[in-house]
């Protein structure tokens, strides 16, 4: 893995060099500002994917240079605001603005919870299509990933060109659930069979092992919290993976005060915090 830091001059562009990329719009926990929340676009050559749209990520990607409405492609891992704040902006922009879709892969139930639990409210009421209120569908082109069966948790796969990926149910919300199976849906993903993205999730060995234990993951990018308690992984306890798993194990999704535990992680072994504005690039 290289990384290269976006220049202050240089726009950001979904079109950089054949190789894997991904880029960090932001880093940050859902009520992050300076560290705007944690984002990212996968691109390799002409192909790109959005991996959730925060509430600050129409802003950031203003600040980048790149226009909201050149998006063409997005999966969104769970409903909470810091992943989907941005997508209404993107809804009604797009209809009303360059009437081009954008697509959205999702699996079926996943749908239904992200329109009526997040979306529906701002979105379905502007007009009416066919004497009804408008649907998911009239703002999005949904398309399904494929189910992978015998697989350790739910499992599914779908292609954007050349960009492979693998999302998985991570164990996130409430905390009160025992595992996956009984948490509300969240997503990981793993891409082009090199890079484990854990998404927002509580301790979880058993994910890791599974999805970015094999030598074929580089690298692994996982959510940590600087505290202990509540809905997300920490410091503390991912403390505990193997040190051959700490070692390609970069943090994301944490806190302003971060710098304050930049030694720590270090010392446990970890290769670091990954860095908004940045490409972790997988030649």
């Amino acid at each position: 893995m290289m990384i290269e830091k976006l220049s202050d001059e240089s726009p950001l562009s979904l079109v950089r060099g054949g190789e894997l990329r991904l880029f960090f719009i932001g880093v940050g926990s859902a009520f992050s500002k300076s560290l705007f929340q944690n984002n990212i676009i996968i691109t390799k050559g002409r192909d790109h994917l959005m991996v959730d749209c925060g509430t600050l990520a129409p802003l950031a990607l203003s600040r980048l240079g790149l226009p909201l409405g050149e998006i063409r492609n997005y999966f969104i891992t769970h409903i909470h605001l810091d992943h989907t704040g941005g997508l209404e902006e993107v809804a009604l922009s797009t209809r009303y603005g360059t009437k081009k879709k954008p697509r959205v892969f999702i699996p079926d139930y996943f749908e239904d919870l992200l329109w009526n639990g997040s979306l529906r409210g701002g979105c379905a009421y502007n007009e009416r299509a066919g004497g009804k209120p408008l649907a998911f569908a009239d703002f999005f082109d949904v398309r399904r990933p494929r189910w992978i069966p015998d697989s350790p948790r739910e499992t599914w796969e779908f292609s954007v060109g050349s960009i492979k990926l693998k999302i998985f149910r991570t164990k996130h919300i409430p905390d009160s659930a025992a595992g996956w199976e009984d948490s509300y849906p969240s997503f990981g993903l793993v891409v082009d069979d090199r890079v484990l993205f854990s998404g927002d999730t509580r301790f979880d060995p058993e994910m890791v092992r599974d999805y970015g234990g094999g030598p074929e993951i580089e690298t692994i990018f996982h959510d940590c919290q600087l505290f202990t308690g509540g809905v997300h992984a920490s410091l503390e306890e991912i403390g505990a993976l193997p040190a051959k798993t700490k070692k390609k194990t970069l943090l994301m999704h944490y806190q302003e005060n971060w710098k304050d535990a930049e030694a720590s992680a270090r010392n446990a072994g970890f290769a670091g915090f990954a860095q908004r504005n940045t490409f972790y690039v997988f030649p």
